[in-house]
């Protein structure tokens, strides 16, 4: 591990720039950095979503996707370095898998709500979705490891998935959608 911080404010972004991992120096505004920075968003909505009252039961879960989202925004701030491999997509495959098996298949589209816990799960999966798009938009200009991208592909099922556990857990109806419900 590189240096510690031990002054958190550098004045050196005042100009709208932004260190990488590499050092280098790069746009606030750029793609990169929108990519990074929404995963890290996402991390911090998994925060909430463990702070959240219901989620006890997938703490353990929720805290290792949480180690493997830094190490993606860590991967993401340094070109070329490479931290997401196929083996934790492999692992998410297995928890979807886990988590899906005692669910009822779906007949109709969810809405996201019920319990807290899976509301805070759909934001977390909407956020994972923006960040996928964000790091295809990045393949379109930089180099970027694909298993970083198939991991936020399994991600967003999984936290799909997840809510519905929740809901499960907590013994919240999920919320279906009603087409044609005014109509």
């Amino acid at each position: 591990m590189g240096n510690r911080l031990s002054k958190i404010y550098t004045r050196t972004g005042d100009d709208g720039s932004t260190g990488l991992g590499d050092g280098s120096r790069i746009g606030k505004d750029s793609l990169r950095v929108e990519a990074y920075g929404t995963v890290d968003e996402l991390n911090s909505v998994l925060g909430v979503l463990l702070a959240t009252s219901g989620s006890e039961p997938f703490g353990a879960l929720l805290s290792d996707i949480q180690h493997n989202l830094f190490d993606l925004g860590g991967e993401l701030c340094i070109p070329g370095h490479t931290a997401i491999t196929s083996a934790q997509v492999d692992w998410l495959e297995q928890q979807l898998d886990d988590l899906n098996a005692d669910l009822e298949p779906l007949k109709d589209f969810i809405l996201p709500g019920g319990s807290p816990a899976a509301a805070h799960c759909h934001v977390a999966r909407t956020v994972c979705r923006r960040a996928e798009r964000l790091v295809v938009s990045l393949t379109r200009s930089d180099e970027i490891n694909m298993a970083g991208l198939r991991y936020l592909n399994r991600l967003s099922d999984l936290l799909f998935v997840l809510a519905r556990k929740l809901n499960q857990h907590l013994g919240v109806a999920d919320r279906l959608w009603q087409h044609r419900r005014n109509g």
